[in-house]
């Protein structure tokens, strides 16, 4: 399992971005534990609605908050009160900015140390989002805008957990610029067009192709738009006769390790979606989740890419590198990487720019 430090990325082991942390229906007032960027956290959701993400032990004397079922404290349902969340074996009490406010037997203040590391989080489009920063900022880009979710004439997307995957992120950004793996991986065949365009945090995809099973009789060109916000939210715009939003996520877990998510909207015809709408949104979703899982099944038993072998043909993959090492490194070098890649970049080998075009 290869590392940030062997793909040479920046000085941080985790990238800096939003990240999918779990689905709405994941938080609630019972803490429930997971791990991210290589840490062990509990996720909750406090009284007021909100959704807290915070380090897993308590600095007293190092209980973690999550994993008890036999304390008084949980028996009693008293571990989340109002926001706050309490301690099973001694029952401090923290706070939603982390610091302890009450301790049930000391007539002391708490110290000042005793907080706990939270997270940022955001509840957006049936997904919770978590802002990571190894410097500790805050936010310095916004979350996409998730499009048709939860509108009268879109089948929004149940997201659906795939697992954790073995391997760098680097490997699945990777295929951001991976023009020559389309046809012999996912069927495509016919392209017309494959592009990319770097743009800040933005790192985009335009591809136009038909399908063998997807497109009508395999040859008509769909147009799917591509793209990343940041280093773990990839959204596809599909063109058609029912447009589509697909989204995957993927978080670290480990440093060479991430959990990835998939969901599908689908808009459909009718303003309030019929029996056979809800049918085919999930045809397309099935349809969505067998061709990642043929990229999924690729990344899982491939050996660590730290240099790719570039021929012609193969899509911008060195661009994408750097652009990647911009959340690997202090934001105030972020221009440094983006400077270096921005603009627009075409692949040949399509009809609209093929091979002869190239002096």
């Amino acid at each position: 399992m290869a590392t940030t430090a062997d793909y040479r990325l920046g000085e941080y082991t985790f990238p800096r971005g939003w990240f999918m942390v779990g689905s709405s229906d994941e938080a609630t007032t019972v803490p429930s534990a997971v791990r991210f960027f290589g840490e062990d956290l509990v996720l909750y959701r406090g009284e007021s609605g909100k959704v807290f993400l915070v380090e897993a032990y308590c600095p007293h004397m190092g209980t973690h908050l999550a994993l008890n079922t036999t304390s008084y404290v949980v028996k009693d349902g008293e571990q989340v009160e109002g926001d706050n969340i309490r301690c099973p074996y001694h029952g401090w009490r923290f706070g939603p900015d982390g610091q302890c406010n009450h301790i049930p037997y000391s007539p002391k203040n708490p110290p000042k140390r005793a907080c706990l590391k939270n997270f940022a989080v955001t509840e957006k489009a049936g997904c919770l989002w978590a802002w990571y920063d190894a410097e500790g900022g805050e936010p310095d880009y916004d979350l996409p805008q998730f499009e048709g979710y939860g509108e009268p004439s879109w089948v929004s997307w149940s997201v659906r957990c795939l697992g954790e995957l073995d391997s760098h992120p680097q490997e699945v950004v990777d295929n951001i610029a991976d023009k020559g793996h389309l046809e012999p991986v996912h069927g495509s065949q016919n392209m017309e067009l494959f592009e990319n365009e770097f743009d800040g945090h933005i790192c985009r995809q335009i591809l136009s192709a038909g399908h063998r099973t997807l497109a009508a009789d395999g040859g008509e060109a769909m147009t799917n738009d591509t793209w990343y916000t940041g280093p773990g939210i990839l959204l596809s715009k599909m063109v058609g006769e029912f447009p589509s939003l697909m989204l995957i996520a993927h978080t670290p877990v480990e440093d060479g390790r991430v959990k990835v998510w998939y969901g599908l909207s689908v808009k459909v015809a009718n303003a309030e979606p019929s029996a056979d709408d809800l049918a085919i949104a999930k045809g397309y979703e099935e349809a969505g989740v067998e061709a990642f899982a043929q990229d999924f099944e690729i990344w899982s038993n491939k050996r660590p890419c730290l240099s790719p072998m570039m021929v012609a043909g193969d899509g911008p993959f060195d661009k994408v590198r750097i652009w990647y090492r911009q959340f690997f490194n202090p934001r105030d070098r972020a221009s440094e990487f983006q400077t270096r890649v921005n603009g627009r970049y075409i692949t040949r080998g399509t009809s609209t720019h093929p091979w002869e075009e190239v002096a």
